[in-house]
């Protein structure tokens, strides 16, 4: 494994090179730059990795320009419309479940579909921003999002309303192709950690306010009304955003180029280091994931009995995810990466089995571990991915995104699965079963650099003995 990066997040995405998403929300770090000039890099600049194209001082906006508070303002309220619009229907799966005569495993689709839309886009309107500007994308990718809010409460079926989903991550995805790269460019290297910190709070915000939301009116009034109180709070969102965001002024359009792009990306899948760390952000948002999709229907059940609107109050856990990512550079700093994710996957799996209990306060308590380790592990594994790419780094990072999201649907799918089959202690075994293998790869990468290292001192010994 590579040197430990001492970055942290903030929420469910990042704020350096390989910031996502994560997160969570809202994830959650100084961004690196890359080289968009380049041929090699012409698609370099995702939202994980903004590139800066060596833009003049005099440009770029910081503390006191005419632009920049309208930029940070701008850039919040995409953030905040993104993630309410991508998490919509998660805290209003046992409404819809009732109200459409479905089961958790069929409902939660219309989670996963969101999320899994986003994870394919994320690669190619990253590139594309590089054609038409990352302005026009975040605009046209809000615009059509928010057209689609407003239709997916009407969806007659089961059917209609996965389908308005997926279209609709898939618009999304647009937003964090484009935002770091936008602010990469047009925002002075002094302000733009403050810059992106807002950004991502947009993310955290809009993640966690947009269940809370949804929660409360589908208590009065229904879950459709619901997501359209959403959709009505992401149209507003819009249009600030477009009459606040200032307009490009260092942004020079690049030609994409498919193949060079392909190389890119075959060469990261090729690298084992970066497989390790996309396949541990995906199986630590599939913990994730399954847990809350599926915790609405556990809470509603006995012997609990909760209101559809306190299940929605139950993600402000949220917050404990914004503390944990941000002290995960010190335990980084402190144990090293892999020592911070050995104690992500414990505090995750501590949580998992404490929320079997049939108490409200032990459950709350393992919602808690569970997000506490899941935002650790996510920063941890997300804050390598740039160091770890030598070249292409936002590619590197559009694939650590996609994975993650990958991981959401698959959790959220197979989270609902297990509950239909086998409760509650279905969908623990399935989110121990998926922290176990981000503990074996981590025992892995261990292993793997103790060897290297008893190599390289043998090596070492040898050169410098006596001939």
């Amino acid at each position: 494994m590579p040197p430990a990066d001492t970055g942290a997040s903030t929420g469910t995405h990042r704020v350096d090179a390989s910031a996502s998403m994560p997160t969570t929300p809202n994830s959650s770090r100084p961004a690196t730059a890359s080289t968009a000039s380049t041929a090699s890099n012409a698609n370099d600049a995702s939202p994980a990795s903004p590139a800066s194209n060596a833009s003049p001082a005099s440009k770029q906006m910081s503390p006191g320009h005419p632009g920049y508070v309208r930029m940070r303002l701008a850039l919040f309220t995409s953030g905040l419309a993104t993630f309410a619009l991508l998490y919509s229907t998660q805290a209003l799966l046992p409404a819809i479940s009732d109200d459409l005569r479905v089961q958790a495993d069929q409902a939660s689709w219309s989670v996963s579909a969101a999320t899994f839309g986003l994870a394919l886009a994320v690669v190619p309107l990253s590139a594309l921003s590089e054609r038409f500007g990352r302005r026009a994308m975040m605009t046209g990718s809000l615009t059509v999002a928010v057209l689609l809010a407003l239709l997916v409460p009407f969806a007659p079926d089961l059917g209609w309303l996965i389908g308005l989903r997926a279209v609709q991550g898939v618009a999304l995805a647009g937003i964090p192709a484009s935002a770091m790269a936008y602010l990469s460019e047009e925002v002075h290297p002094k302000a733009l950690i403050g810059a992106i910190g807002l950004f991502v709070a947009g993310n955290s915000v809009g993640g966690m306010s947009g269940r809370i939301l949804t929660g409360w009116v589908a208590d009065a009034w229904g879950w459709r009304a619901a997501l359209a109180a959403v959709g009505a709070m992401a149209l507003l969102c819009a249009v600030a955003f477009r009459l606040l965001l200032p307009k490009a002024r260092n942004f020079t359009p690049a030609a994409v180029s498919p193949r060079a792009l392909a190389r890119t990306l075959a060469g990261h899948l090729s690298d084992p280091l970066l497989c390790r760390l996309y396949a541990i952000g995906a199986l630590f948002m599939t913990v994730f994931g399954g847990v809350y999709t599926v915790i609405g229907y556990r809470l509603v059940a006995e012997p609990f009995g909760l209101s559809q609107s306190l299940i929605g109050s139950i993600f402000l856990i949220y917050l404990v995810g914004t503390v944990s990512s941000a002290a995960t550079g010190k335990l980084v700093g402190r144990l090293g990466r892999r020592g911070a994710l050995y104690v992500a996957v414990s505090t995750t799996a501590a949580g998992l089995l404490l929320s079997l209990l049939n108490s409200i306060p032990a459950v709350l308590a393992g919602l808690v571990l569970i997000t506490a380790g899941f935002f650790a592990g996510h920063a941890a594994a997300s804050s390598a991915v740039s160091r770890t790419a030598k070249t292409g780094r936002a590619q590197a990072a559009a694939l650590y995104q996609a994975s993650y999201y990958i991981g959401s649907s698959v959790g959220g799918a197979l989270g609902a699965l297990a509950f239909h089959a086998a409760g509650w202690g279905g969908t623990v075994t399935m989110g121990l079963v998926a922290v176990g293998g981000a503990a074996a790869i981590t025992v892995y990468a261990t292993r793997k650099a103790q060897a290297e290292r008893r190599a390289e001192a043998a090596r070492r010994d040898l050169v410098g003995a006596p001939a």
